[in-house]
């Protein structure tokens, strides 16, 4: 687990963001720049490293019904990440990446992940009739039977959740 010092160092990397001192040492961070009602993106992290980042409705985020995520246990990689899809998602009018005809046609209604690795590359991973299933655009590249089957196969070939 990451200490308060260690949290606080990660989100203040993030120059967009705006620090707010709240009550018993906690402290929010807000996003003046969400295209949403929604501005805060860290809320009540407190120093005893507990506290809450808003997911939205970010894929494979365990929100509560406020759309927060309990940062308590992450680690740094996944703190970057979900600041970073936090960021982007109260960018972004609708609360989602378009998605092209292509994707549109792949994903439907599904639940999925963006996925970015090497150059750029964008592989997308779809929950569909029970596996997880790994696009190139539309070509399949592989089928899981778990999430986490799938997550460890990104992770080996150097991608990160956008």
């Amino acid at each position: 687990m990451l200490t308060f010092e260690e949290k606080l160092e990660i989100i203040e990397s993030f120059p967009q963001l705006q620090r707010k001192d709240v009550s018993l040492g906690r402290v929010n961070f807000h996003y003046p720049d969400s295209v949403m009602d929604k501005k805060t993106v860290v809320y009540h992290l407190h120093p005893n490293g507990n506290g809450f980042v808003y997911a939205g409705q970010l894929p494979a985020a365990a929100t509560d019904d406020k759309g927060m995520v309990n940062i308590r246990d992450y680690s740094a990689e996944d703190l970057r990440s979900l600041i970073t899809g936090s960021i982007r998602y109260l960018s972004n009018e609708t609360g989602a990446p378009e998605k092209t005809t292509a994707e549109q046609a792949i994903i439907g209604d599904e639940q999925e992940e963006r996925w970015i690795g090497p150059d750029d590359h964008v592989l997308i991973l779809v929950h569909e009739d029970e596996l997880w299933n790994v696009y190139s655009g539309l070509n399949l590249e592989a089928a899981f039977e778990s999430y986490k089957e799938a997550e460890e196969y990104m992770k080996e070939e150097g991608f990160t959740r956008k």
